[in-house]
């Protein structure tokens, strides 16, 4: 086990009795911090940041704090159990590994016997690092079903950037933007994806300009040169409205418009079919607040765009993610230093390869769900969860028969929530691995206890485009619970794929290092490894596209019969696209805004973490809550046409009159009863996850911005 000592390390181990400080990389939220955890009596007693890490700097969150908390937890499944009698009103007993994977893999067989490998769907949530060995199983069986977040959480950044630009544009921090734009996006809090919020603020500290695009007043907006308090669901009309102000105010870089884009002309007709005029109206951002943000992004050099998975969730997600990287592209700052960069990764297996896409055949691809409807979605394995749960609850186009979640919790997690758990239930069989008895968990046959961060080895952000990859090192060992990839190795074995994989994991790990020349056990014994860093490379071998330019108008989106150029939807309910339910529904609900501590459904039964947020709120502007006669902290009722939950008002002016903003992922793991409390407050009761309302590319639903009415509850 790799040992680290720090600055004053030594005097804290003999004065608090510390056995041993481990150097590792956390994974309470996306992933990359690094820590370092100080070991006693064979327990993690305290975790520190790391401050020779280059992702976080020594800084630490306080999920990343609380890691022991949650790896201690006395609620915690610690062994696997399985389900005797009926859902819910059933009993868990105790079994053994064997047992429980010998049962997971005969129902796969049985099920690929009877039905074919596509009605077995494997899924995993906001990630732990574990989705290249779930794709590695799924498509050896021959399944072309894996459900993600991939829809409308980072898949479709991966997939635009790759028909635009050849890869995700990453900021390059270590330079120093001048100018920032923080679009749909608080990273101070969410430490999204490939980002944390420490270099961010670094920047702001060294003076850069800020540019926030939010309908709420996050910390950074308040700390903003410009905040453009925008309509939900309009960041398309925006984002062509300062595109519009670039491209006719001659802003924008000559030399890479005419040299490394493609679909000039067409793309500048499309955006002067939106003027500002047009773009205010939409937006209700005031046009020469637009015309003054589109001029600070676009002179001010090094910029760049920190943008967020809201832009994602929503009918606009694919043309979202193009136009701000046509921000980007157009002004100049494609990877150039202080801007936005194409890193390049170490020379690894990496997660395409690693999860066996090649070995998938092509008969059985052309049956993913959804495949048809969301092509581009279904170009990069990605599926609408919906087109899943129609194939549970109606069979069509084909029954899905078993479900096998991990690290995923989809009854507070996915849109129209009641019907994911109709699904759920009814679904033949359901295996679950996951730290605690969720609401999804409670429904399974089979639960399987999951390691935390720090009781596995792994290759930390080997998934990600920023260029590191770095050691996640073992430090202990709680009850019976194991890794993702060491129980799909194991259970990879039971259903006949063993020439696929390893005696052990840790061979697994040997292959993603074997073209850098190293094994896993040699790479613990270093900090992390960068690829090469590269400015321009465009210049030299051209953009990784069809037409090996920057594609303004995109040649893959033609092919697949979509608009080549982006367009601004409006989204399914709104003022202007119902204005009959507005006037039932009056007001504009937006949901997810992160909150520091949780990480979407987890960490609610964390004790220095639910001590930060004890109910869900909902935010309500001052003159609307006197309107509608609720007060701070009442409990207050929201209502869409699909249900009703509630949260207790919190008072905030930072947010328009017509606008209230609601928390999602919200269950109650401290009460005892079935259910825990999943449908009470769970923001997705009132989402809707109809096909006509999802982006017609990436299948994204719209969650992020619907209509609603609120109300005081009664009895407060």
């Amino acid at each position: 086990m790799h040992e680290f000592k720090y600055a004053n390390a030594e005097r804290e181990m003999e004065f608090y009795g510390y056995d041993s400080v481990i150097k590792s990389h956390c994974r309470m939220c996306h992933g990359g911090c690094g820590v370092l955890v100080f070991v006693k009596d064979g327990k993690v007693a305290k975790i520190a940041g790391d401050q020779d890490c280059p992702i976080n700097h020594g800084t630490l969150c306080s999920k990343g704090l609380a890691s022991a908390q949650l790896a201690y937890h006395p609620d915690r499944l610690t062994y696997p159990v399985r389900r005797v009698g009926p859902k819910l009103s059933g009993k868990w007993e105790r079994i053994s590994w064997d047992e429980a994977l010998g049962t997971i893999a005969a129902r796969i067989l049985g099920y690929k016997e009877k039905y074919g490998a596509e009605s077995v769907v494997f899924g995993y949530g906001t990630g732990r690092e574990n989705e290249a060995a779930i794709y590695r199983i799924a498509n050896l069986l021959g399944s072309p079903n894996v459900l993600t977040a991939g829809h409308f959480c980072y898949g479709p950044r991966i997939a635009t950037s790759i028909i635009t630009c050849g890869t995700n544009p990453i900021i390059d921090y270590e330079n120093f933007p001048k100018c920032i734009m923080m679009w749909g996006n608080n990273v101070t809090i969410s430490n999204p994806d490939c980002y944390k919020g420490e270099p961010f603020s670094v920047a702001l500290d060294a003076g850069a300009k800020l540019i926030v695009i939010d309908p709420r007043l996050t910390r950074p907006a308040a700390r903003a040169n410009l905040w453009l308090q925008l309509r939900p669901g309009t960041d398309a009309a925006l984002a062509l409205g300062m595109l519009n102000v670039i491209v006719n105010e001659e802003l924008y870089d000559k030399d890479f418009v005419n040299n490394y884009t493609y679909g000039w002309d067409d793309f500048v007709k499309r955006v002067n079919e939106y003027p500002l005029e047009r773009v205010e109206a939409i937006t209700w951002v005031p046009r020469e607040k637009i015309r003054e943000a589109a001029r600070l992004f676009a002179v001010t050099k090094p910029a760049a765009v920190q943008w967020g998975v809201a832009i994602e969730q929503q009918i606009n997600c694919a043309d979202n993610d193009r136009l701000l990287m046509f921000l980007m592209g157009l002004t100049g700052n494609i990877d150039v230093p202080g801007g936005q960069v194409l890193f390049k990764a170490p020379p690894i297996v990496n997660v395409g390869r690693f999860g066996a896409h090649d070995k998938l055949p092509q008969e059985q691809a052309a049956k993913r769900l959804g495949g048809e409807r969301f092509r581009l979605a279904g170009q990069f394995a990605i599926i609408n969860p919906k087109a899943v749960w129609d194939a549970v609850l109606d069979e069509e186009p084909y029954p899905v028969k078993m479900l096998f979640f991990i690290s995923s919790n989809p009854v507070l997690t996915r849109a129209n929530a009641r019907e994911v758990y109709r699904a759920l239930e009814q679904v033949d069989f359901m295996a679950v691995s996951d730290f605690f008895m969720t609401p999804t968990a409670e429904l399974a046959d089979i639960v399987l206890p999951a390691s935390t961060w720090l009781e596995m080895d792994y290759i930390g952000d080997f998934w990600k485009r920023h260029g590191y990859i770095l050691p996640r090192r073992k430090v202990v060992q709680v009850g019976e619970c194991r890794s993702d990839h060491e129980m799909l190795n194991d259970l990879a074995h039971r259903i006949g794929q063993g020439e696929y994989w390893w005696d052990s994991f840790e061979s697994g790990l040997d292959y993603i290092l074997e073209p850098l020349g190293i094994t896993w056990q040699e790479f613990k014994q270093i900090d992390y490894v960068r690829g090469e860093v590269k400015y321009k490379k465009y210049k030299e071998k051209g953009f990784s596209t069809p037409t090996r330019k920057f594609e303004l108008y995109s040649t893959v989106l033609e092919k697949m019969g979509y608009d080549p150029l982006p367009q601004h939807r409006e989204i399914p309910e709104s003022p202007v696209s119902t204005p009959d339910l507005y006037e039932e529904y009056p007001y504009i609900l937006i949901t997810g805004a992160r909150q520091p501590g949780f990480f979407h459904t987890e960490n609610r039964q964390i004790p220095w973490l639910r001590e930060l947020h004890k109910d869900p709120q909902v935010e309500i502007h001052p003159e609307t809550a006197a309107k509608e006669g609720i007060k701070e902290g009442d409990w207050v009722i929201i209502e869409s046409p699909r249900g009703k939950v509630r949260q207790r008002a919190k008072l905030f002016a930072g947010i328009d009159p017509r606008v209230v903003a609601a928390q999602h992922a919200w269950w109650y793991p401290e009460r005892k009863e079935p259910g825990h409390g999943w449908d009470e407050s769970n923001i997705n009761i009132l989402t809707d996850n109809g096909y006509e309302g999802c982006d017609p590319a990436m299948g994204a639903t719209n969650v992020r911005a619907l209509l609603c009415r609120i109300k005081l509850e009664l009895g407060n």
